[in-house]
C-alpha cells in the first residue's frame, strides 16, 4: 500500500455532476478530497492511468460464507432444496469455524472484493460466541478478527454486530448452531461501542437480524441503546426475503414483515432493508417514502431462490437501492448490477427496465448518465449511506475511494463517457480494472494486491482444515 499523494490527476472522472476531463483531486493526509478542479493540465501531479470512477460500497456481506461457496450445490434426500435447507447446511458449517479461520476467510474475501471494485463493505456479523455458545473472554473477539482482516486487506469497513435472540416469530428456543449468534442487548451494544470509530476507515453500526429473531420489546430496547451510542448511525435488518417468512409473520402478527416494521418502528433514512423481496405495492410505496435504502443482493437472492425485487415499482416511488454480495458466491459489483437489471428483463420480457426510473439521487438527474453509469452511481451513493461513511462519490469532503479503469482493455476499447460504464457493467470479458484506491492509497495495482500471497496462504490452510472435516 503506497502513501497518500497530495494530488491525483484523472484524465476522465465521474463526478456527482457527471463526467469531467482533466480532473485534479487535492487530498489531505487522511486521503480525503479537499478540492476538485476540472480542466487542469497533468503537470507534475500523480497521474492515474485511465478513467476514474467512485469505488463501490458493498452494503451486505457475511464474510465466513465465502468459504461455503461450492459446498451447497449438491442435492440429496427427498425434500425440496430451498433457502431453508441451505440454512441448515450453513448452520453445520458455522459450528466448525475457529477465530483464526474466520479471520483468514475474511481477509481473503476482502482482498478479492478490492480486486473486483468494492472499496468498502458493511459486514453483517452474527458470529459472536464459541461453537458451544459460550462467550469468549472478549465478547467482541470475532468482530475484532473480522476488523483485523479488513485492516490487513486495506478495505473500508463498517462492522454491523447482529442482535439475534429468538428461534422464530414471537420467540422460541434457538437451535444449537444458533447459540453462536446470541448476545444480551448490553453485550451487543458493547461490541458496537468497541468498534465504532476504530480507525479513519473503520466504524460500526447496528444490525437486527430479522423480525423472526428478535422480540418487539427487545427491538425497542436495542434501538434505544443504539441511539445512545450513535443517534445517526445506520440500522440494517433482513426483511421479507422469503415467502415462508412472510407467511410466518402473518400467522404471528396478522401483518406482513415490512408492514409490521413500518407500523411498529420509526423507519427513516438510517434504515437498510436487506432483500425486501416480497412487498405489496402499498409496502413498496411506504418503505420508499420512509427514505430507507433497499439492500439488494441479486446473485445471492438468485442462488437461494428468494425471488425478484420489484425494482421499477421501488424506483417509481423514489426508493434508493444499494448492492451487496451477501453470501459471497459472487464478488463482482458489476455482476450484482447486471443481475438486478437482467432479472427485471426476464420477468417483464423487455429491455432497459431500470432506464425508465434512473438516475438516482436528485443531484445526478441533470447529468443524463447512461444506464450503466446511473446504476453504478446510484448504488454507490446509497451504499455509502448504508455504511454510514462519506464514501461513494468523488467530491470535496469525501475520501478518495476510487477505481481506475483500463481504457486499453478490449471491453472498454474506443468507448467514451456516453457508453464507457455501459461497457464496464454489461459485459463480462475480464475486469478491465487497473487500480483500486482506498482513502487516497493504492491497494490494487494492475490486478495485484500487495498482501494477496500471504492472505491466500492462510486461507488455503483454513480451507484444508474445514473441507477435511466435512
Amino acid at each position: 500500500m503506497t502513501g497518500a499523494p497530495a494530488r491525483l490527476w484523472c484524465p476522465l472522472c465521474l463526478l456527482p455532476s457527471g463526467w469531467a476531463e482533466s480532473v485534479l483531486l487535492h487530498l489531505d493526509d487522511s486521503g480525503t478530497i479537499r478540492l476538485v478542479e476540472t480542466g487542469v493540465p497533468a503537470g507534475g501531479h500523480t497521474q492515474l492511468p485511465g478513467p476514474v470512477i467512485p469505488g463501490m460500497p458493498n452494503l451486505h456481506s457475511h464474510a465466513f460464507q465465502r468459504a461455503m461457496a461450492g459446498l451447497t450445490e449438491r442435492g440429496g434426500g427427498s425434500g425440496k432444496s430451498d433457502f431453508w435447507s441451505w440454512r441448515q447446511t450453513m448452520y453445520s458449517f458455522v459450528g466448525r469455524l475457529s477465530p483464526e479461520q474466520i479471520e483468514a476467510i475474511a481477509a481473503q474475501l476482502y482482498v478479492e472484493m478490492l480486486k473486483a471494485g468494492y472499496t468498502g463493505v458493511a459486514e453483517f456479523h452474527y458470529l459472536h460466541n464459541t461453537p458451544e455458545g459460550g462467550r469468549y473472554g472478549d465478547v467482541a473477539e470475532l468482530a475484532r478478527r473480522v476488523a483485523a482482516a479488513a485492516d490487513a486487506a486495506g478495505i473500508r469497513l463498517t462492522m454491523l454486530p447482529v442482535l439475534y435472540r429468538e428461534g422464530g416469530f414471537g420467540g422460541g428456543p434457538l437451535a444449537a448452531a444458533q447459540q453462536r449468534f446470541r448476545l444480551e442487548i448490553d453485550e451487543w451494544a458493547a461490541v458496537i461501542a468497541a468498534l465504532a470509530g476504530a480507525s479513519p476507515t473503520q466504524t460500526a453500526g447496528a444490525a437486527l437480524h430479522s423480525l423472526r429473531a428478535i422480540l418487539p420489546a427487545d427491538m425497542a430496547d436495542a434501538l434505544a441503546a443504539y441511539d445512545g451510542l450513535s443517534p445517526e448511525g445506520p440500522i440494517h435488518i433482513h426483511i421479507a426475503e422469503q415467502e415462508r417468512e412472510v407467511a410466518e409473520c402473518l400467522a404471528w402478527s396478522g401483518q406482513r414483515p415490512v408492514e409490521w416494521l413500518l407500523d411498529g418502528v420509526p423507519v427513516d433514512g438510517r434504515w437498510i432493508l436487506v432483500h425486501a423481496t416480497h412487498m405489496t405495492a402499498d409496502e413498496t410505496r411506504r418503505a420508499a417514502a420512509s427514505a430507507a435504502v433497499a439492500g439488494l443482493c441479486p446473485t445471492t437472492e438468485a442462488n437461494l431462490g428468494d425471488g425478484v425485487f420489484a425494482l421499477p415499482e421501488w424506483r417509481a416511488a423514489g426508493g434508493a437501492f444499494g448492492i451487496g454480495s451477501d453470501s459471497n458466491v459472487s464478488l463482482d459489483p458489476r455482476e450484482e448490477l447486471r443481475w438486478l437489471e437482467y432479472a427485471q428483463r426476464l420477468v417483464l420480457k423487455r429491455r432497459l427496465v431500470a432506464a425508465a426510473t434512473l438516475p438516482g439521487p436528485a443531484d445526478i438527474e441533470a447529468t443524463r448518465l447512461s444506464l450503466g453509469a446511473s446504476l453504478w452511481q446510484g448504488a454507490a451513493d446509497a451504499g455509502a449511506r448504508a455504511m454510514g461513511q462519506p464514501c461513494g462519490a468523488l467530491a470535496e469532503g469525501r475520501p478518495a475511494d476510487l477505481l481506475v479503469l483500463d481504457a486499453d482493455h478490449p471491453t472498454l476499447a474506443a468507448h467514451g463517457p456516453e457508453t464507457l460504464l455501459d461497457a464496464w457493467v454489461f459485459t463480462n470479458a475480464g475486469p478491465a480494472l487497473r487500480e483500486v484506491w482506498v482513502a487516497g492509497r493504492r491497494v490494487v495495482e494492475n490486478g495485484h494486491h500487495a498482501g494477496q500471497d500471504t492472505v491466500s496462504t492462510r486461507y488455503r490452510a483454513a480451507m484444508a482444515e474445514l473441507i477435511q472435516d466435512l
